[in-house]
């Protein structure tokens, strides 16, 4: 039978060190948010109940991020106001965990390398050795300002000691506090009334929970964390920088085993959540954010940016190009400098390429959108090819509504034509060069809408002359 779980994640505070006003849990690493991360992982244990999420400073703009993100989680923000230490974080959610018996997960909202495999052994170790309290903890050769775990001679934890509290003997210990807990709640919840702000910050310490669980006898455990990149904070913008190339590294290194290649893997941002198939080549200068899947033998860069949410099978290829929210089928090519956005949806065998924009429009199979284009709110057929310099002119400025251009298979539209929504351009039909098209276009018609060409004899000659006098 499984056993209850809750989390509470501490994200109250303000990241001062960032020098931002956007709270520091909102900071964003290869497309998620630092808070996104963790609860990411948090969700991946089985049985998870609830996440209470402790918020702080711009609570609201916290929460909405929480509402839109994860409406179909069981998340419950609680405001920490004023704040007074971790261990008062914490207690905001006593009233939400009254009569709860099971197992409440304390951590920290700024570590996003914390991964959900560490976080279920820690979970189940913990557990299964029947302790009432688990701290995570890691050695590190230079522990710097983080907590020092202080043992019993047989090994035992003690407490945990912060850094500004310790003294010279208990700086040297190596083992430090990774601000991870598992309670067991109904014996652990009373010492949240009796500990104090007696220390140098004022403040109520969650660590103090350590050292009140072993004077009440009860059985607590140290769990020691394999990775201890897992569990770094982010507290500058400097530490974002590092946290992000390490995540970045540990992807790149998992689908290099996997059968892709990394020309510049030290030039190259790759996030978690991105797939990529067998044979594939990426480039230097490419950065891929977010969800994405790419099939066998694509080719992606070099400067390739990809957002997420975009889904390419296989021998695609994209240069230099932006990619977001976006399908590419096989045997496509994206760029060099072209943009797809927002549903753009892209068929197999066809040409999207220099300077071209594909936004909320579908893209049939052996059509190709070559140079210098714009193409929006547009369905293209089959076998279509566009000119350079064509425009979809889909916006109407007055009743700022964006109106839709249908191109149907077969479809030749010479260069720089600007085709104004609503309008269709049936099958077969060509689009002289230089055409606004205002209105429908039959079945194998051409349409043109320029002048005559006019040829003024001697023109420059006579010019010259004229000014020479």
């Amino acid at each position: 039978m499984k056993r209850s779980l809750k989390a509470i994640i501490l994200a109250a505070g303000k990241g001062t060190r960032m020098k931002s006003l956007l709270p520091k849990v909102l900071h964003g690493i290869l497309g998620k948010t630092l808070i996104e991360r963790v609860i990411d992982s948090v969700f991946k244990l089985d049985n998870v109940d609830e996440c209470i999420v402790i918020t702080g400073y711009q609570a609201q703009e916290v929460e909405n991020h929480l509402k839109e993100r994860y409406f179909d989680k069981p998340i419950t923000a609680i405001l920490q106001e004023p704040q007074l230490g971790t261990g008062d974080a914490v207690f905001k959610a006593h009233n939400n965990l009254k009569g709860f018996d099971g197992t409440v997960l304390v951590l920290c909202g700024d570590t996003p390398l914390l991964s959900g495999k560490t976080l279920s052994e820690f979970v189940k170790t913990h557990q299964d050795s029947g302790s009432a309290l688990t701290v995570m903890s890691a050695i590190f050769e230079d522990p710097g300002d983080y907590g020092r775990i202080i043992r019993e001679k047989d090994g035992g934890v003690m407490k945990i000691v912060e850094a500004k509290d310790a003294n010279e003997q208990q700086k040297a210990v190596k083992e430090i506090n990774a601000g991870v807990y598992c309670l067991q709640w109904q014996q652990i919840a009373p010492a949240f009334f009796e500990i104090t702000a007696d220390n140098a910050q004022g403040e109520y310490y969650l660590t103090d929970i350590v050292d009140w669980s072993v004077r009440k006898g009860l059985k607590t455990s140290v769990f020691t964390i394999e990775n201890n990149y897992e569990i770094y904070g982010i507290n500058s913008r400097q530490h974002l920088a590092e946290a992000t190339k390490t995540l970045s590294n540990i992807t790149i290194e998992t689908l290099m085993d996997q059968g892709v290649s990394f020309i510049s893997p030290e030039n190259t941002l790759v996030s978690p959540e991105t797939l990529i198939g067998q044979d594939s080549v990426v480039y230097p200068g490419c950065i891929l954010e977010g969800e994405n899947y790419f099939g066998k033998n694509c080719i992606l860069g070099p400067n390739t940016f990809v957002e997420g949410d975009v889904k390419a099978d296989d021998n695609v290829k994209i240069i230099q190009s932006k990619v977001s929210d976006s399908y590419i089928g096989s045997n496509s090519t994206v760029g060099p400098f072209a943009q797809l956005r927002n549903h753009a949806e892209i068929a197999r065998d066809v040409r999207i390429g220099n300077f071209v924009e594909v936004k909320n429009s579908q893209v049939n199979s052996s059509t190709n959108v070559s140079h210098l284009s714009y193409i929006g709110d547009a369905y293209l057929g089959a076998n279509v090819n566009i000119g350079a310099g064509t425009i979809t002119a889909n916006y109407d400025p007055l009743t700022r509504i964006k109106n839709k251009t249908r191109i149907e298979n077969g479809v030749k539209i010479g260069s720089n034509c600007v085709l104004v929504a609503p309008v269709t351009i049936e099958q077969n039909a060509n689009v002289g060069a230089g055409s606004v098209i205002t209105k429908d276009v039959p079945h194998s018609s051409l349409a043109l809408t320029r002048e005559k060409q006019k040829v003024i004899e001697n023109w420059v000659e006579k010019k010259l002359n004229k000014l020479n006098q």
